[in-house]
């Protein structure tokens, strides 16, 4: 059995309480959160698990094995460290850190260490975006001709999200909160991004985030990608990343949906019957264990966040 201690109790690290719950080999021992009331009442939703609101209180417990980290990112640095330190595996949320220093301290102390160290990149796990990759592979649209991810939300943050972070310069904003699950996926599917140029729009207070981006990198071949986005405005929250090729189009929208068309023709969605499903908390109790695991390290976390930092200056 693998001992999990959870750090950081908002929207997110409820969300992963629940993918916890549903694996045999793992459970949940102990529950930090700065917010005391929070920690007691996830602690007793769970029971018998250790409350605390200090993490080096939490690391010190010899009975947990590894840490979720889902506090603010300008946090992690400081709690990843202490985890690696005490010999906690670790998964993080993303962004990895704060700055690329404390990303690729991070990332070099986890490798020194020896730990397993993850990031919580779920798009890998479902099955349109793996779908998508195959596809890609199989070169459904043939010759790549631009890639393109558009972000649009009628209010940010979300109505689920409304942390200040979320909505601050500092260490939120739509570009880094979603932007970065589809950067790490360009990374993982066609290769590393160059020549990035980013044209950002910012409200009149200078703690807020960005309302909007327009940004343009290429891919090793010269291919283009583009990058656009904006907040407040009216319709629904749309999320796409596009693969345009000189024989089709394939289009993976709001995390989950996938469709394609070969050039000449309607998109139609794709079905996902028969792509495998997986799931992050069973790939990281093989890595725990010893075996071959399908896990996104501190290393990626850092690649994207590379990206990430030229987008948002």
């Amino acid at each position: 059995m693998i001992h999990i201690g959870i750090i950081g109790l908002g929207a997110i690290g409820q969300r992963l309480i629940n993918q916890f719950k549903q694996n045999d080999e793992v459970t949940i021992t102990a529950v930090c959160d700065r917010a005391e009331a929070l920690a007691h009442e996830t602690a007793d939703k769970l029971g018998d698990v250790q409350a605390y609101t200090d993490h080096k209180q939490l690391l010190s417990n010899k009975q947990v094995d590894l840490v979720y980290v889902a506090v603010p990112p300008k946090f992690h640095h400081a709690i990843v460290m202490d985890a690696i330190l005490a010999k906690k595996h670790v998964l993080c949320e993303k962004p990895l850190a704060n700055s690329l220093e404390e990303a690729r301290e991070m990332a070099d102390a986890a490798k020194d260490a020896n730990i397993v160290h993850a990031m919580n990149f779920p798009l890998n796990y479902g099955q349109a975006a793996t779908k998508f990759a195959e596809l890609i592979q199989e070169n459904y649209v043939g010759k790549l001709r631009r890639l393109q991810l558009s972000m649009h939300f009628p209010e940010w943050p979300r109505a689920w999200q409304k942390n200040d972070w979320v909505g601050e310069r500092e260490q939120g904003g739509f570009v880094l909160e979603v932007g970065v699950h589809f950067i790490q996926q360009t990374l993982k599917v066609f290769g590393e991004l160059h020549n990035i140029k980013t044209r950002l729009e910012f409200p009149e207070d200078r703690v807020l985030c960005e309302t909007g981006i327009i940004a343009t990198a290429e891919l090793a071949d010269g291919t283009p990608v583009l990058i656009e986005g904006m907040s407040g405005q009216a319709g629904k929250e749309h999320i796409g990343f596009t693969a345009f090729g000189s024989e089709g189009v394939l289009t993976l929208e709001n995390w989950g949906q996938l469709s394609g068309g070969k050039t000449g023709h309607g998109l139609q969605l794709i079905s996902l019957e028969g792509v495998e499903s997986r799931r992050l908390i069973d790939e990281i109790v093989k890595a725990v264990n010893g075996q071959e695991a399908d896990l996104y390290d501190f290393e990626v976390g850092y690649q994207a966040q590379n990206i990430l930092e030229a987008l948002r200056k």
